[in-house]
Order: structure tokens, then C-alpha cells, then sequence
């Protein structure tokens, strides 16, 4: 069994081995630290599985596993992420992930999720599937932030951390004019004036880290 691990960490990835390790006697695994490695391992090889962080330098996990699903769609990728479910784990499963599991659940129930997905399923927890539940509903009342693509969610958040437009920019490796542009939308978008507006909804709304 051949399995990628991206993490920008060399530490959670040696970690995340070892727990697989434990379980799997045998695994072949493969290490990637950026979008760019991980998408080019991706092409050149077959791997049975993909472990993907959502926040990587540069570029959003969420595009990077859509380009993964594109080149390889038959590749179950599960979402090991630091963020809270209720941030992320609707996104990831409706770009094409076969689970999410954030890094304070991974010890209990990683080895759980790898069976379920290398059997063809869609590892989802209690916690996800409420929160999945809840926004297919089609009398709910979705959240502002709902509204908001990828790329826009991903400003919002390091916003309301309190960066900068030229900060976010660099970090992102896009034009602060970008930058803005992502800003205005999110606002108008969320129906808010201003970025200290934003902050108090994402603090009130649980969306920092």
C-alpha cells in the first residue's frame, strides 16, 4: 500500500507515519511539503492513498485537491486538518475528499478512516455528518460565510487574523490588488461594511483557529 502525506510540517509527517505504521505493517509511503510536490508526485506515480493538510504555503489545499481529483479521480484523499470541522469539512467533501478528520481526532480514528476509504467508502464522522446534515437541509438557513468561494473564505479567515492586505498577498502569492478584490466580494458577499466587522463575525462564528 502506497500512501502520499502532505503536511508543510516534517514533524506531523513523521508522526502521521508512524500512526499508519502501527496499523498497516508494510505501507510504502511518500512525503510532500508543498503544492507543487505534491501535485508533480501525484503524476508521476500511482499511490493508493493521499493524506492532505488544508493549509499549505502559497495555494489552498481545497485548490490542490481539486487538481489532484482531476489528474487522479479515482484516488481517495482524506483531509487531516488543524482547522475545526465546522470551517472546512462541508468544502473538502463536496471538492471530492473521502473524509476529514481534524489532527486532534487523527490517533483515535485515523486508522478507522484509511479502512473506510481504501474499501471504496466515505469515512465521515458524527461531528461531520451533523454538520453535513444540517447544510443540505433545504430549509436551512445557511451562515454568510457559506457563501463565500474558496479562495474568498481563505482571505476572510486571514483577515479577521489580522493580517494584512500586503501580509495575505505574499503569503498567498497573488497582487495585493487581488487581495482587495477577494476583500470587497467577502464583504459584500457576507452583507458587512467593514474588516472589523468581519472579525467580530468570524470570532462569534468560531472561524479562527
Amino acid at each position: 500500500m502506497k500512501i502520499l502525506i502532505v503536511d508543510d510540517h516534517a514533524i506531523l509527517r513523521r508522526g502521521v507515519k508512524e500512526m499508519i505504521e502501527e496499523q498497516f505493517a508494510g505501507a510504502i509511503f511518500g512525503e510532500a511539503s508543498t503544492a507543487q510536490d505534491t501535485l508533480e508526485q501525484v503524476w508521476k506515480q500511482d499511490w493508493h492513498l493521499a493524506l492532505l493538510d488544508i493549509t499549505m504555503p502559497g495555494r489552498s489545499g481545497l485548490e490542490v485537491l481539486r487538481e489532484i481529483k482531476k489528474a487522479r479521480p479515482k484516488l481517495p484523499i482524506l483531509v487531516l486538518s488543524a482547522h475545526p470541522v465546522e470551517q472546512y469539512a462541508v468544502r473538502v467533501l463536496q471538492a471530492g475528499a473521502s473524509g476529514y478528520l481534524t489532527k486532534l481526532q487523527a490517533p483515535e480514528e485515523l486508522a478507522e478512516a484509511i479502512r473506510k476509504v481504501l474499501a471504496g467508502g466515505i469515512y465521515i464522522s458524527p461531528e461531520v455528518a451533523n454538520k453535513l446534515s444540517n447544510h443540505l437541509r433545504p430549509d436551512a438557513q445557511k451562515p454568510p460565510h457559506e457563501r463565500l468561494s474558496n479562495r474568498e473564505f481563505q482571505v476572510m479567515k486571514l483577515l479577521a487574523s489580522g493580517k494584512s492586505t500586503k501580509e495575505i498577498a505574499a503569503e498567498l502569492c497573488v497582487s495585493v490588488q487581488t487581495v482587495s478584490t477577494h476583500r470587497a466580494r467577502t464583504l459584500k458577499k457576507m452583507e458587512l461594511a467593514t474588516t472589523a466587522e468581519l472579525i467580530r463575525y468570524a470570532v462569534e462564528n468560531k472561524l479562527l483557529d
